[in-house]
């Protein structure tokens, strides 16, 4: 007797961690019993792995929640991760939800869900966070051409905007044999790039008396992956050692992307962050004093309570002398049980708008001096697997996005190339060397 396989869908939201969550909960659904279609598609059970970093994503999410129930009124709706583990009961109260899971309880969701029609009334699995949650293992496989690889999760630091530590726990991680176990399987699925993803991976080793250095050192031995990069890392924990490893290594991308979110130290200290600008700023000149072409980004908040015109402006030109690459502009977003709620002189929000868009504005500027800068050097590519408008598109080593008339053989292939020009939206028209 042939079994009706429920169809399923996955939907992310967020960071390269939640990506990487999503792709491993997805492979704890048996192929035997589940068919996985693309959310375009009607599906029997929609699952929807949120995020909850600002009030733009919880609305995401909420968008996205509305739009699978509408579009499959009969489906099984399950909501997972931060956003469910910070506001289970705002989600719930959506009508159509039918589960929702907290952070850790997202793992077992395969379990639960097994044999469960749709019921009348839903079901919240969501619990508080002790600081000894274990760490769950995750990676991305099969999703894209590189596979996002969790090494940490859990954050320490306590910064006044931040809900992380409330959603994902303490700081924790794996010993790095269990990570290179992992790293030798995505190479044996034929993946050439690894992310090495976290909250904090900077932090790495905490638990386990180990150094983000030391995984580093290990992970270029495993043989198959030819290229490494760093998700994100904090300024006062991207050491010269750490440094010193990039230039030294070929595998790890000349690619860093180093969260400041305020070039105001008075901001700085009232957002609780362990550094000052000059450290930031030391660290940025210090990549680009031995690799030359690397490409640096950086966040940024604008509008966080206290943030004066003068204060906005002090950030703006600090910015506009360092050599980045782009930003990552987010306004201010107010996050309960988060120390900036208590702080006073708000700023307005069309204040916030407007700064965020002057600079947003900055950052098209570096990004094309960027480009500009590596104009008629050459440079390792990694192309994708998808196909749009008849161009085949890419990354090179420090994050610039390429394009080149489609080719069958280019896909999932490294190849040499030279950056001729700039190409529409910031990306580079390229020709092959090999």
């Amino acid at each position: 007797m042939n079994h009706i396989r429920k169809k399923i869908a996955f939907h992310t939201l967020g960071c390269k961690l939640n990506f990487a969550e999503t792709s491993t909960i997805s492979r704890s659904f048996p192929e035997d019993k589940y068919e996985r279609v693309p959310t375009s598609q009607k599906a029997d059970i929609y699952i929807i792995n949120t995020c909850s970093v600002t009030d733009a994503a919880d609305k995401k999410c909420r968008q996205a929640i509305r739009k699978f129930i509408n579009q499959s009124p009969d489906a099984f709706i399950a909501v997972i991760g931060c956003y469910a583990q910070l506001k289970p009961e705002e989600i719930s109260a959506i009508p159509g939800v039918d589960m929702v899971m907290g952070t850790n309880e997202r793992f077992l969701i395969a379990d639960l869900i097994d044999n469960i029609e749709k019921p009348g009334s839903f079901e919240i699995h969501s619990f508080d966070l002790s600081p000894a949650d274990k760490f769950i293992h995750a990676y991305s496989a099969g999703d894209r051409t590189r596979s996002f690889l969790k090494v940490q999760d859990g954050c320490d630091y306590g910064c006044t905007y931040c809900t992380i530590p409330l959603a994902r726990g303490s700081s924790r991680n794996p010993e790095i044999r269990t990570i290179i176990n992992e790293a030798v399987s995505i190479a044996e699925k034929g993946v050439k790039e690894i992310v090495l993803t976290g909250v904090n991976i900077g932090d790495f080793g905490k638990t386990t008396g180990e150094s983000f250095a030391d995984l580093l050192m290990e992970i270029i031995k495993v043989r198959g992956i030819e290229r490494i990069r760093i998700s994100s890392i904090e300024p006062n924990l991207l050491t010269d050692e750490l440094i010193g490893i990039s230039f030294n290594n070929p595998k790890i991308q000349p690619h860093f992307h180093i969260p400041l979110q305020s070039g105001c130290n008075k901001i700085l200290g009232l957002m609780k962050r362990r550094y000052v600008r000059e450290v930031f700023s030391e660290r940025v000149r210090k990549i680009k004093s031995i690799l030359p072409l690397a490409g640096i980004g950086a966040d940024i908040i604008t509008g966080f309570p206290g943030e004066t015109e003068d204060n906005f402006i002090d950030t703006y030109t600090f910015l506009e002398d360092l050599p980045l690459s782009y930003l990552h502009v987010f306004p201010f977003s107010e996050r309960p049980s988060t120390g900036a709620v208590k702080l006073p002189d708000k700023v307005e929000h069309h204040d916030k708008e407007t700064r965020s868009k002057k600079l947003l504005s900055l950052s098209e500027m570096k990004h094309k001096e960027f480009l500009d800068l590596n104009t008629g050097h050459s440079s390792e590519v990694l192309f994708e697997r998808t196909k749009n408008n008849g161009m085949i598109t890419g990354f090179t080593g420090n994050y610039i996005r390429v394009e080149h008339l489609w080719r069958t053989t280019l896909v999932e292939q490294i190849k040499r190339v030279r950056l001729k020009d700039i190409a529409y939206s910031g990306r580079m028209n390229i020709e092959l060397i090999d």
